[in-house]
């Protein structure tokens, strides 16, 4: 018993063994408990085939398991009589565990959000997520470093003074280049178009291959790629079409003046039957709208639900051929310009002096 009251350190040896014995019986606590959570974790997300399991499973494992073993050593070191820079070390230590396991939770945090919000518009391996990805996990770890540094005691405000003068310089420096990338920062939240989106910017149009940190890659009509920096589109008005769940068709067409009043009744109910018997097509209206210089004309609007142009097309013609035909079947002629001339009788012209 003597052996157990003798003191090393400011602390007797029963207290040592106390300490150990805690330790070790928590650590084993804390490793069954782990690995039955582990394991009932795995079950459920099989059996439920939740999307989140996997997550919750990755979570404690890498971060609640080793948050509670350090704080389990945390609590033990408490029990024991410390000196001074043992004292230091041992909150040292802990401060950096807590901010380094925190920064650790908030950059996998950041990575699954950004991925997840920017699923369809992005590419989740395109260059311009990973840099994205970096760039937040970067401000994280560097407010993690002045925190560390500030809480154990270094002078950081000259090195806060420092970093924010020389952010300003190179601010100046890559002035274009940061815009363009504070522009890929509001596509990125405000969604005006993703991968995929055919889109008009301008007199520029295409479909969307890339959106990068500086530029965004348009497949044109014609074939060729349009490359056009962020800063162009998002200060120009965009039309996007892949959002377009219906597109209004809106023509004209002229008939002669020689036809009859009796198939001039007759157009509107002729047009009507053609588009309603076309599949994914409403009628609106049609009406005698004009007189024109050398022909009558008829104004007809019509709806295509669909935003595919290959579609849009087809139905177009489709309606066009079939007016065609119910007009040569009636004997309804289209107009084209013409020229009248009138003689008048009895009139002469002396053509000799």
């Amino acid at each position: 018993m003597d052996f157990l009251d003798k003191v090393y350190w400011n602390n007797t040896v029963l207290g040592y063994i106390v300490f150990l014995g805690v330790l070790l019986f928590g650590a084993i606590l804390i490793f069954f408990l782990g690995r039955t959570a582990l394991r009932r974790i795995a079950s459920y997300t099989e059996s439920t085939q939740s999307p989140y399991g996997e997550l919750v499973r990755a979570g404690v494992k890498h971060y609640l398991l080793p948050v509670a073993y350090f704080t389990l050593f945390y609590y033990c070191t408490r029990t024991l009589k410390l000196n001074s820079h043992l004292n230091t070390i041992v909150g040292t230590l802990s401060t950096l565990f807590a901010i380094a396991m925190a920064s650790m939770f908030l950059s996998s945090l950041a990575a699954l959000f950004l991925s997840k919000l920017g699923k369809g518009k992005l590419d989740s391996n395109s260059l311009a997520m990973r840099w994205l990805i970096r760039i937040v996990k970067g401000i994280i770890w560097g407010i993690a470093l002045i925190l560390f540094l500030d809480n154990i005691g270094v002078k950081i405000t000259s090195l806060v003074a420092g970093l924010g003068i020389g952010g300003v310089a190179l601010a100046f420096a890559a002035q274009n280049v940061l815009t363009d990338i504070f522009c890929f920062f509001t596509i990125f939240f405000d969604k005006p178009f993703e991968i995929g989106d055919f889109i008009i910017s301008g007199d520029q149009m295409g479909t969307v291959e890339h959106i990068g940190l500086k530029t965004t890659r348009l497949r044109a009509l014609g074939g060729e790629q349009l490359v056009v920096s962020n800063t162009d589109l998002t200060g120009s008005r965009i039309r996007n079409y892949k959002t377009m769940q219906q597109r209004r068709v809106l023509f004209s067409l002229g008939v002669t003046y020689d036809t009859p009043n009796e198939k001039l009744k007759q157009i509107p109910q002729v047009i009507q039957t053609i588009i309603e018997e076309t599949e994914d097509a409403t009628f609106a209206r049609t009406h005698f709208a004009s007189f024109g210089s050398y022909s009558l004309n008829f104004e007809v609007v019509y709806y295509v639900l669909t935003s595919d142009y290959d579609c849009y097309m087809d139905i177009n013609q489709h309606v066009n051929l079939a007016i065609k035909e119910a007009f040569e079947r009636l004997g309804i002629d289209f107009a084209f310009p013409t020229s009248v001339v009138q003689v008048q009788q009895g009139s002469s012209l002396d053509l000799q002096k």
